[in-house]
């Protein structure tokens, strides 16, 4: 049946889980229609290092996505996390002399791993986003982005931030380090499996060990046929701890380099899988010295409850962002009459007001 709205889909493709929101603009705002999740294998640290996997992966978390939404997935919008993004401020000028810039000009400078798994998984890539970007489009509000605030998206394999000031983006960054070191010390202090400790990390841990519970105890799993053993809460916690404080004072660290430590009068914003974990918003405010607050994805409507976690602010965003770029697509069906020239001239107008 065709469908009377446009249709986005966010693909965020993280270390640890591939993650695909369907959404569409209905009478009552954009309304969540179909939800997919699937195990991702293929990443290291937010960048792919086999396609293989990480083809499948995408394969199944579009198809989980496809039954609850009712539709057939054909494009989406991509994010992109890995340690390799970076953000600079800079002013560019370029020229092109006796030729215009072809398509496959484009293509050139898109064509990488990520985009490549899309395609092996009969999707076209409509637009790729850095992950702290679309996070930020998912879960902060206008006032945070004046007044000054820094997004901080703990996931799995990387931990992004995007720091707000004026409106305006003023740093970006992406750090090598996230939930799954916390898991990683988790398994070797209490020689248990990865998956054990992941387990014992999303229902019994904590980042603040003087809140965890010392006379409660957790079954810890075994290797290699060993019996199980027990331990308390807290001491699950003060494994926890540490790392995370660890993590945090790299932000910290990254966002006074950049000098916009003075500017984060809405504080701290945390988002992201990793932020889930409880205690982390005060530890937060103790390693930053400054008010902070969980994001959850804004503005919503359908499957809200679903999607109401810190874990989909990145796909989220990724429609939202899809949703805005379908209605400048729309809006600018003319520009094909134009000449090359005034295209480009029309593109640069277009990202200044979008970002400043």
């Amino acid at each position: 049946m065709a469908r009377r709205n446009p249709l986005v889909v966010g693909l965020d493709v993280g270390t640890f889980k591939v993650g695909v929101v369907v959404a569409e603009v209905g009478d009552h705002g954009i309304e969540i229609t179909g939800i997919g999740t699937q195990a991702s294998t293929g990443l290291k640290k937010g960048t792919v290092v086999n396609i293989d996997a990480t083809v499948e992966a995408i394969r199944k978390a579009v198809e989980e996505a496809e039954l609850m939404a009712g539709c057939e997935i054909r494009s989406v919008v991509a994010g992109s996390a890995g340690s390799h993004i970076k953000g600079f401020n800079s002013h560019g000028v370029v020229a092109v002399k006796s030729r215009e810039v072809a398509q496959g000009d484009v293509d050139r400078v898109h064509e990488q791993n990520l985009v490549k798994c899309c395609n092996r998984a009969g999707l076209h890539v409509q637009d790729v986003l850095g992950s702290p970007l679309a996070a930020a489009e998912a879960v902060l509000t206008p006032e945070e982005r004046e007044l000054g605030v820094a997004l901080v998206e703990i996931g799995a394999g990387t931990t992004s931030m995007v720091v707000f000031h004026g409106g305006s983006i003023q740093h970006t960054a992406v750090l090598p380090v996230g939930g799954g070191h916390v898991t990683n010390d988790l398994a070797a202090a209490l020689r248990t499996p990865f998956a054990e400790a992941e387990r014992l990390k999303q229902r019994c841990g904590s980042a603040l060990a003087l809140s965890a519970a010392a006379d409660l105890s957790v079954e810890v799993a075994g290797i290699g046929g060993r019996p199980p053993h027990k331990l308390s809460q807290r001491a699950l916690a003060e494994v926890i701890e540490p790392r995370c404080e660890e993590v945090l004072a790299l932000v910290r660290s990254e966002i006074e380099r950049a000098g916009m430590a003075g500017h984060l009068t809405s504080g701290i914003v945390l988002t992201g899988g990793g932020a889930v974990l409880g205690g982390m918003t005060e530890l937060a405010e103790r390693v930053f010295r400054a008010p902070a607050r969980l994001g959850l994805p804004l503005h919503l409507s359908g499957l809200v409850d679903v999607v109401a976690s810190p874990m989909y602010s990145t796909a989220v965003g990724l429609v939202l962002h899809g949703l805005k770029r379908h209605g400048r697509t729309t809006a600018q069906e003319d520009w094909s009459g134009l000449s090359p020239l005034e295209r480009a001239r029309h593109r640069v107008v277009s990202w200044l007001r979008e970002f400043f």
